[in-house]
Parts: structure tokens; C-alpha cells; sequence
């Protein structure tokens, strides 16, 4: 069998009409600046590294799940005066899931998750207007809510920060520079209160908000936090999938 069976992008066709697939999941990340010191794709990596290794694991249960090739690019519309940054309209998104919706209806796999590795998407209120049109099940798991971020990491932050620079030390390191050559990750807050605290909610106008476009210090990340994290993320990943793969969509709740 050529290639990964779980990976549409290395599977022939020689195989894939003899494969009952049940789930399919899409990985969904962005293009845009992290900091001094990581790539521009790095949600991209985070995204298909996870899907991949999540449903190995599920493939190794006997679960029949095929990754899709990752989308690169997100809802980024608040940093388009950092430069290369590439923005992809929650409109556009909405349009271009509906085509994937589309293309896998008549193909058996029944179920589909949007696994999401960027902070400026969402995906909840596209879910809710494709669900009503089409028979395949659809999901939406946020990747940096699996696990408790804190749980692994001492600093806070949520972009190119702790968390994801230990993440691309462990992913690809090749790609990582430095930490000497890292922003401290140093962010201003809303002065209003009720951004602040969250249960108001406006976009950052993230040069306005970050010199270095990081938003918290990386400066103790390490690959093997990255190793810990991704290893919890990609099993737990795993046994939704698992899980999902193995439901009937027409009975979903007890």
C-alpha cells in the first residue's frame, strides 16, 4: 500500500475505493507572522501534524479515518498590514467548507471534523448552516482547547508563545530560530473592562497590540514540553475519533 492509508494526499487510488472511510477530517490552519523566530505556517504544521498522528492512533483501532490536506489559510483580517500575511474571510471559509461538504457526500464518509489550529477562526456558526443541508455529520474540535495548555507551560500568551514555539521545537525544529533571536512576546490588553475580562469581545488590531506580532514570552519553551503536549493532544484527538467513527449518526444522543 502506497503511503499512509489515513493520509488522502499519499493514498492511491489502487486502495481507496476498498476503503470504507467513516471519518474525515479536515485540518485548518493560517499564514501569518509568529513572532521573530517561527515560521509563518506554523498553525499549518500544528494542525496537519496533529491530525496525522491522531488518526494513526485511530487507524490503529480500527478506526477508519482519512485526513485531508490542510487549509492554509485563515481568518486574518485584522493583520494585513504585517506583511504576507494572508487572509481568508469567515465568508470565504463558509463557502469553500460547503464545497468540501459537497465533494464527500456521495462518497460514504459520513462524518467530518474541522480540526482548527488558528485563533481567528470559527467555525461554529458555519457548522450550524451546513449541518441543516446535508446528511454527513459535522464537528469543529479547537485543537489549542484539547488540554490545558497550562498544565504543561509556565507562560501565558496565545501566539507564537510558550506553548507553540515548545510545540514547533518538538514538530519541526529546522524551522525554529533561536530563542536569542525571539521577541519577548510583550502584549497591550484592552483598556475597557469588558474586553478585558471577555464577556465583551472585539478583533485586535494585532499591531497595535504586539511590536513583534508575539503575544507572550517564549523564552522557556523547550522540544520536549512540545513532545509532552502534542502527545496528549494528538491521543486525546485520537479517541473522539475513535469514538466518532464507531457513533451512528442518526443516534447521537442518550
Amino acid at each position: 500500500m502506497s503511503g499512509r492509508p489515513y493520509v488522502l494526499a499519499e493514498t492511491t487510488f489502487s486502495t481507496i475505493p476498498q476503503t470504507a472511510y467513516e471519518v474525515a477530517v479536515l485540518p485548518w490552519g493560517a499564514t501569518e507572522a509568529h513572532n521573530y523566530h517561527l515560521p509563518y505556517g506554523t498553525d499549518n504544521y500544528e494542525a496537519q501534524r496533529v491530525a496525522i498522528e491522531a488518526a494513526r492512533l485511530a487507524w490503529d483501532r480500527k478506526a477508519y479515518v482519512v485526513v485531508l490536506p490542510t487549509m492554509p489559510f485563515g481568518v486574518n483580517t485584522q493583520q494585513l498590514d504585517i506583511p504576507l500575511t494572508i487572509n481568508m474571510n469567515p465568508s470565504t471559509q463558509a463557502r469553500v467548507l460547503e464545497d468540501v461538504v459537497d465533494s464527500l457526500e456521495g462518497h460514504g464518509v459520513r462524518k467530518l471534523v474541522v480540526l482548527n489550529f488558528h485563533g481567528g477562526n470559527n467555525f461554529r456558526q458555519m457548522i450550524r448552516e451546513a449541518q441543516a443541508r446535508t446528511s454527513l455529520f459535522l464537528c469543529a474540535v479547537d485543537g489549542f482547547a484539547v488540554v490545558p495548555p497550562e498544565e504543561f507551560f509556565e507562560a501565558a500568551g496565545d501566539h507564537a508563545n510558550e506553548m507553540e514555539t515548545s510545540l514547533m521545537m518538538h514538530l519541526a525544529p529546522e524551522l525554529v530560530l533561536p530563542l536569542e533571536q525571539a521577541g519577548d512576546g510583550a502584549a497591550k490588553r484592552f483598556r475597557i473592562a469588558g474586553l478585558q475580562e471577555g464577556w465583551a469581545w472585539a478583533p485586535r488590531q494585532w499591531t497595535q497590540v504586539t511590536a513583534d506580532t508575539g503575544v507572550g514570552d517564549p523564552g522557556a519553551a523547550t522540544a520536549e514540553k512540545g513532545a509532552r503536549y502534542f502527545q496528549t493532544i494528538a491521543e486525546k484527538v485520537s479517541e473522539f475519533l475513535v469514538d466518532l467513527a464507531a457513533a451512528d449518526p442518526d443516534d447521537m444522543y442518550a
